[in-house]
């Protein structure tokens, strides 16, 4: 053979290896991912990758470890029992830093936090704004965060808030009331439970900028071994891809098992919702791809909840994130129409 003739058969073996896939050769690495809450369609793209072999395509073994009200994923996080977790929002990382525990955000699934304010319709209320006049069901956790942004930005007032039991009658019973939700599950809870179809204002539309849904690890597991982290994160991102735009059956199959209480219904309405406000897709990851963050975004939120006194000020907040394994436009060969 010539030595042009190996020179363009080494360049075909590698073209061919960089479409064939990420996965390394050899056993797989065991992975331990734990979720904030129980399984649910708000986590698919994250059981869509392990059900339908994507994360086994980068080279991992990755368990699912749920949460749930007795369980804390986050210190199990720290205390080394769980590689990633699924954090929140941004709140929880900078409550991090202030507290010094190594962990930081290395994605956020999430572009829109899908946290809403329902409210009844033919009430006057059509403007975020306007819910200053009504009676507020919040829980001790939103009023503890998100309520002290609305009251710095936007005006609302103590004595508006009512306890919020995670139950719908009280709003039903109330129809000069709001109450918290989220945009992918309590529109449909009040519909299928009251009849109500409610109106529906998603906080990130109205300046609650924070990024959600995020994968977090250890310093040291980013420091020691970061091509785990790459693998994980841009496992993840195709996962979610697929599970927006592909054949989810067997996320959601995996999903029911691990939860029984989940229906069909809340699982087609939650991911209905998760397009039609662009919880995942949407902002800087249409050019960045899903997972997409920026310091821009992150240091806007951060002045944010400065302003708001949910966090103190003067935080080296670099320190809570890094942007090596994102940006790079992962799987966005994948989105769908």
């Amino acid at each position: 053979m010539t030595t042009a003739r190996r020179l363009a058969a080494a360049l075909t073996a590698i073209l061919a290896a960089a479409l064939a896939g990420p996965a390394p050769a050899g056993a797989a690495d065991r992975v331990t991912f734990g979720t904030n809450w129980v399984a649910q369609p708000e986590h698919g793209g994250f059981y869509q990758a392990v059900a339908d072999g994507t994360y086994a395509r980068y080279g991992l073994d990755v368990t699912i470890v749920p949460g749930g009200p007795q369980v804390n994923n986050r210190m199990m996080l720290s205390a080394g029992r769980l590689d990633f977790y699924m954090g929140g929002n941004l709140i929880q990382a900078f409550s991090a830093l202030e507290q010094d525990i190594p962990t930081l955000v290395v994605a956020a699934m999430f572009q829109k936090e899908p946290q809403v304010m329902l409210a009844h319709p033919d009430q006057g209320f059509e403007r975020f704004e306007d819910l200053r006049g009504a009676t507020l069901f919040l829980s001790k956790q939103t009023v503890a965060s998100t309520f002290q942004w609305m009251k710095s930005e936007w005006g609302f007032r103590d004595e508006q808030v009512k306890p919020y039991a995670f139950s719908v009658a009280p709003f039903l019973a109330d129809r000069r009331s709001a109450q918290q939700g989220y945009v992918t599950s309590e529109p449909f809870a009040i519909e299928k439970t009251g009849g109500v179809r409610p109106k529906v204002f998603l906080l990130a539309d109205y300046g609650f900028d924070t990024y959600s849904t995020t994968i977090e690890t250890r310093r040291e597991i980013v420091d020691r071994n970061p091509d785990l982290v790459r693998r994980f994160v841009e496992a993840s991102i195709v996962g979610w891809y697929n599970y927006l735009y592909g054949d989810n059956a067997r996320g959601n199959a995996a999903i029911k098992a691990a939860n029984p209480d989940i229906t069909d219904d809340l699982i087609a309405y939650s991911v209905r919702a998760m397009k039609e406000y662009g919880i995942v897709d949407s902002g800087d990851a249409l050019d960045k791809g899903i997972g997409a963050m920026t310091q821009e975004r992150i240091a806007s939120f951060y002045g944010r909840m400065v302003k708001a006194g949910v966090v103190r000020p003067g935080l080296d907040i670099r320190r809570a994130y890094t942007l090596q394994f994102v940006n790079a436009g992962v799987g966005r060969e994948l989105r769908r129409p």
